[in-house]
């Protein structure tokens, strides 16, 4: 619960809380530690050993299309009950956090999804907004940083487009550092990722006002 939470762990959920409300979208700097982006990545490892990661598309159900010029990373989905320790170290975090956010920002969240993602060096994701067209489901998209060592000339910025009252749009560049999460409102906020010059990776996903089992029905 969250009332048995660290008070440096309630802080940050009280920040994203708090930035998402005024701004729309919330940086946190230390969301995982040093540890458990290792591990994370050790897990990460293991499923591309496996083989298990495919190429990412756009659109959903029977609009979904690659494209490697519009969109290059590679995913795999995280199956909860399957999840190896570390990612199930995360993904009960994220259980923490939805139910924050619902105590504080009342979204009515009910469920999430998630997926580890890979942008090989040179690909992009280009403009786009998470919630789809005809699948109004997802509320706030996260990601979180697995890139250790990473510097501001290897690239790979998260750009957010925030709209402003005067119709003009005031940039907000991420820099995917390890441990950071990134979090923004699915429905609202157009987003890109820049090209970097070394591998990045993250766990990427929404919170969704609905199952997630229930929601491409």
């Amino acid at each position: 619960m969250v009332e048995e939470l660290d008070e440096k762990t309630l802080q940050k959920f009280e920040q994203i809380a708090d930035r998402l409300s005024e701004k729309g979208y919330a940086i946190i700097d230390n969301f995982l530690t040093p540890q458990e982006v290792h591990d994370i990545l050790g897990v990460l490892a293991h499923h591309q050993e496996q083989g298990t990661f495919r190429k990412a598309g756009i659109g959903a159900a029977d609009q979904f299309t690659v494209d490697k010029e519009v969109r290059g990373d590679y995913i795999r989905w995280i199956e909860p009950k399957e999840a190896l320790p570390p990612t199930k170290v995360f993904l009960e975090r994220m259980d923490e956090v939805m139910r924050y956010i619902n105590r504080t920002c009342f979204l009515g969240l009910k469920d999430y999804e998630f997926h580890f993602t890979v942008y090989p060096p040179g690909t992009v994701y280009q403009r786009h907004i998470d919630q789809f067209q005809a699948n109004d489901h997802r509320r706030l998209s996260f990601i979180c940083y697995l890139n250790e060592n990473w510097l501001p000339e290897h690239g790979g910025n998260l750009r957010l487009y925030l709209p402003q009252e005067d119709g003009a749009e005031e940039e907000v560049d991420v820099l995917p550092i390890a441990g950071r999460l990134a979090c923004f409102r699915a429905d609202l906020i157009p987003h890109e990722v820049l090209m970097a010059t070394r591998h990045r990776y993250s766990l990427t996903g929404w919170m969704l006002d609905q199952l997630n089992e229930l929601t491409f029905l």
